[in-house]
């Protein structure tokens, strides 16, 4: 059984369309992540699955339960960490945990060492009597893990869980959730990281409520480009972003720092666009032939589903 199962799930707000006969399944065990920019329903979709809010049609089912009919039996077995800091600012670490492992039932006996497992887990020993309010982001966001997982659920939602902290911070946050998954639960994040949906198993890519590809990241970037992607380093780049546009072969043209990622047909060469460019009066250093990344692939599905 999946962990996860949707059927043409959608959620309307009034004329606005937030997720569009969405379908997917999500294997136990694996970390899936929704790819997005805001606005393209990855949210939405998490507040359904959790039985926070009700869809408007379709079917969704969660560890074997309704989405619709039976939230109450999600809500008591999953883990669900929102994208803003949820806890008590004005109870202490320790006071959080003990707190949320109360509203979980976890049982008197088991408590006292779940709240000592998750301390050490965080890397939050010796923090246990500070407030919440006054830890750094990347302390708040080990804690609201640690609450989100005191019930030790089979499936854990994180929505958009390092939105607005640092890289470091973000990197051992990620070897929790490494540590979770070797562990056998479920994850199922949002982000609008391109980064941090390389760790997953399986990506989703999101744009206005529809999926526009499903596939692990190496699958997405080695097929998800129709076409060959060159790398140009030239001068004045912003010329050449201006102008490359108008060439005919020439897909799409982004600008990548100092360089340009440009999109050609398949029998458009690197020569030809050099020869381009130069043409134009564009000083060419190189123009090379480079592999996808995620981030050329997520862009481009997004310009073309535009």
């Amino acid at each position: 059984m999946a962990a996860v199962e949707v059927r043409e799930l959608t959620r309307t707000f009034g004329e606005l369309v937030a997720v569009d006969h969405l379908t997917l399944d999500v294997r136990q065990g694996e970390i899936f992540a929704f790819l997005g920019p805001n606005g393209s329903g990855k949210t939405t979709t998490i507040r359904m699955l959790c039985g926070i809010i009700t869809p408007t049609s379709g079917q969704g089912r969660v560890l074997g339960f309704d989405v619709a009919t039976q939230s109450e039996f999600i809500k008591a077995r999953i883990g669900y960490m929102s994208q803003r800091f949820a806890l008590y600012e004005d109870l202490t670490v320790r006071e959080n945990l003990n707190f949320y492992a109360g509203l979980y039932q976890v049982a008197g006996g088991r408590r006292a060492q779940r709240v000592r497992e998750l301390i050490a887990m965080a890397g939050l020993t010796g923090h246990e009597r500070q407030l919440a309010g006054h830890l750094s982001g990347g302390w708040k966001q080990r804690l609201a893990l640690g609450c989100a997982i005191v019930h030790q659920p089979p499936l854990l939602f994180l929505d958009e869980p390092t939105a607005g902290v640092d890289p470091v911070s973000r990197r051992s946050f990620w070897t929790l959730i490494y540590g979770l998954a070797r562990g056998g639960v479920t994850i199922f994040l949002t982000t609008h990281y391109i980064d941090e949906a390389e760790h997953a198993d399986r990506v989703a890519l999101m744009l206005n409520g529809r999926m526009v590809a499903l596939a692990p990241p190496r699958e997405l970037r080695e097929t998800g480009l129709s076409g060959t992607l060159l790398e140009v380093e030239c001068e004045p780049a912003v010329d050449a972003l201006e102008f490359l546009p108008t060439v005919a072969g020439v897909r799409e043209v982004t600008l990548y720092g100092t360089l340009l990622h440009v999109l050609v047909e398949d029998h458009f060469s690197a020569d030809a666009l050099a020869a381009a460019l130069r043409a134009k009066g564009i000083a060419v250093t190189s123009v090379r032939e480079i592999k996808p990344s995620l981030e050329d692939v997520f862009v481009s599905r997004i310009r073309s589903s535009i």
